[in-house]
């Protein structure tokens, strides 16, 4: 009964002069917005970057031959696949193209590619097929479009079966890929992909430079770059002829940094909710002193100290409270505007932010309430009672 009595008292005391509690909140407000705002920001940042990274594999190794002095062959790179921590080995060119069909011509990028590569890039048909091996071995002259690159030189209509002569060579449309949302990663809407060897002859280069290797689903990347390293060494003198990029040690660092600049964002934001909470303490010690004569009242009757004590507790706690909800509401108001105007990421407030944020709230109400809360308890009855 006594702390329902305090509660009600403390929410009397907190309407009787609205302007300067919602001042006192504005502290506690800003605190709690500016944490949840830019560490939800932070986060689903690095969400979005994340799904990104882990669409081009998170379990892949890519590989690129620095040293053009001894030459890599695809057959060679047949020993890698013999390894059970591999699923997968991608050799692929890539290179700039003028793509021509009828009078359309648009500047594109060129891939020469097996069927491993649509395999690890987990490349979607919107109709037609992809690159066979078949195709790769009898140096066929097909190709695969991006879905931008087909729409650019043939409209509406159905590709397949159609020619594009791509840097002076023609080559039969065999499949279309799907539309990709275009990211930070990039996509393949205005891309053309050839069978390897008809890519090495049109771009004048016989060696492979660049591959990709694959661990299985369930496999581990690193064994596949201890793998890959293993086989390099012995085809070169040393590691500067070879560059070698772990796709899941790159999605590591950038969790870390990230997780390192949400903390460093959320620590300068919540050096507003400390200032909030000098303002509480503030405006607690001037409430202490207006309601000096109330306290003695109180103590007269029969209060104890720690019933002085509990309600003006109450009171600061409830401030910053109601302080941080507001500010919560403030920031998913902003997170729902930021998702209306762009569609690249989506934001939102985790749960675990939310009570971070709120718990801090509180806390700096209880620890800046506890001096005001104490000074009120220590007040002599008959001091306060004479008080004016």
């Amino acid at each position: 009964m006594k702390l329902r009595q305090s509660v009600r008292m403390a929410v009397s005391a907190i309407l009787s002069n609205k302007m300067r509690s919602f001042l006192t909140m504005l502290g506690i407000i800003i605190g709690v917005f500016s944490v949840t705002l830019l560490v939800s920001i932070v986060q689903s940042g690095t969400g979005t970057i994340t799904d990104s990274m882990e669409g081009l594999g998170g379990n892949q190794v890519t590989v690129t031959i620095t040293d053009r002095s001894r030459r890599l062959s695809r057959s060679e790179l047949s020993v890698l696949e013999e390894s059970d921590a591999i699923e997968y080995v991608a050799p692929y060119l890539s290179g700039a193209a003028t793509a021509v069909a009828g009078s359309g011509s648009e500047d594109t990028t060129l891939y020469g590619i097996t069927p491993a590569y649509e395999a690890v890039k987990n490349l979607d048909l919107a109709y037609g097929r992809y690159i066979r091996e078949y195709d790769v071995q009898e140096y066929l002259k097909v190709c695969v479009l991006g879905s931008g690159i087909a729409r650019k030189l043939f409209g509406d209509g159905d590709a397949k079966g159609q020619t594009v002569r791509v840097s002076g060579q023609d080559f039969l449309v065999a499949g279309v890929l799907k539309a990709q949302d275009e990211s930070m990663m990039g996509s393949t809407n205005d891309v053309i992909f050839i069978p390897l060897t008809c890519a090495q002859r049109l771009l004048r280069q016989v060696s492979v430079s660049t591959f990709i290797a694959a661990a299985p689903e369930d496999g581990d990347p690193a064994e596949v770059q201890t793998e890959v390293e293993s086989f390099l060494r012995k085809k070169y003198r040393s590691e500067d002829d070879y560059t070698i990029i772990n796709m899941s040690n790159i999605m590591d660092m950038m969790k870390t940094v990230m997780n390192t600049l949400s903390l460093m964002l959320g620590g300068i934001a919540a050096i507003s909710l400390l200032v909030g909470g000098i303002g509480i303490m503030n405006i607690m010690l001037v409430s202490v002193t207006e309601r000096t004569k109330e306290i003695g009242i109180r103590k007269a009757i029969g209060a104890q100290r720690s019933d002085i004590t509990v309600q003006f507790m109450i009171e600061s706690v409830m401030i910053s409270l109601v302080g941080g909800m507001i500010g919560m509401a403030l920031s998913q108001v902003v997170m729902m505007v930021l998702n209306l105007v762009q569609t690249d990421i989506a934001f939102s407030i985790s749960p675990s932010v939310a009570l971070i944020a709120l718990a801090f709230s509180v806390g700096v109400g209880l620890v800046f309430g506890i001096y005001p809360a104490n000074k009120a308890a220590r007040l002599r009855p008959i001091d306060a009672l004479r008080y004016e």
